[in-house]
C-alpha cells in the first residue's frame, strides 16, 4: 500500500514528475465540479504512461456505484477513493474513504467506521481532510493535527491517510505529530489548481520519505 500520494493529477507530464520524484500513488479526480477534474480520455493517457508500481487511485464524489465501477474497470485503477457523502452501504472494501474533519472532531468518523464494521465493509484506509463547507477536498486547509493524533488505534480501524494543506514545508511535522500511515497532497504542490509544480512535488516526496524513515 502507498505511503506518499500526489492527488489531482491532470496531465501525463505531472504524473511522470510524481513517479520520477518517488511518489507511491497518484490520484485522478472524476468529480465534475473540481478544478482538477479530468475526463476518461485524459485519465487513460495518464494511466497508460505511468510506470509499473505506481498505485492509481480514482477519486469520486457522490457518484453512482455503476459509474465508479465502470471507470475503475475501464482504466484498470488500483483503488477507489470516495470523497463525498457516501453511506457505509456504498462500501465493499473498495479502497479509501475520505472524511472532512469538522467541529465535531473524530466523533462522526468513529460512528461511520463502527457502522462499516457492523456491515463488514470497512475501507482499506481512512483519508482525513479539512472541513470547508461546500467543498470536497483540495482546499489547502490544514485540519487539526492534535485531534488527529488520537485517531483510534484498535487493530480493526483502517490505517490513517493524512491530507489537507500538506506542503513540502510542513509534511515532516505532520508525520511526526499525527503518525499517519500515508500522506496525500494536491494543492500543496501546485502552481495553480490542477497544474503541478514539479520541483515542489520532488521536495514534498523527499521530505515525507525522510520523515517516515526517521519514524
Amino acid at each position: 500500500m502507498f505511503r506518499i500520494k500526489i492527488c489531482g493529477i491532470t496531465s501525463v507530464e505531472d504524473a511522470l514528475a510524481a513517479a520520477r520524484a518517488g511518489a507511491d500513488a497518484v490520484g485522478l479526480n472524476f468529480y465534475p465540479k473540481s478544478p482538477r477534474h479530468i475526463d476518461l480520455d485524459t485519465a487513460r493517457q495518464i494511466v497508460d504512461r505511468l510506470p509499473a508500481g505506481i498505485t492509481k487511485v480514482g477519486v469520486f464524489v457522490n457518484a453512482a456505484m455503476e459509474e465508479v465501477c465502470r471507470t475503475f474497470d475501464q482504466l484498470g485503477l488500483d483503488l477507489i477513493q470516495l470523497h463525498g457523502d457516501e453511506p457505509p452501504e456504498f462500501l465493499a472494501r473498495l479502497g479509501l474513504r475520505a472524511f472532512r474533519l469538522g467541529p465535531a472532531g473524530l466523533e462522526a468518523l468513529a460512528e461511520y467506521l463502527a457502522a462499516c464494521r457492523r456491515l463488514q465493509c470497512l475501507p482499506r484506509r481512512t483519508l482525513i481532510d479539512s472541513f470547508v463547507p461546500g467543498d470536497y477536498g483540495g482546499t489547502g486547509k490544514v485540519p487539526d493535527w492534535a485531534v488527529l493524533s488520537v485517531y483510534p488505534a484498535e487493530p480493526w480501524h483502517p490505517p490513517l491517510v493524512l491530507a489537507g494543506g500538506l506542503t513540502p514545508e510542513n509534511v515532516a511535522a505532520a508525520i511526526r505529530t499525527v503518525r499517519p500511515a500515508a500522506v496525500d497532497t494536491a494543492s500543496g504542490v501546485e502552481i495553480s489548481p490542477g497544474r503541478k509544480d514539479h520541483a515542489r512535488i520532488a521536495a514534498f516526496v523527499a521530505a515525507a520519505r525522510r520523515a517516515f524513515e526517521a519514524r
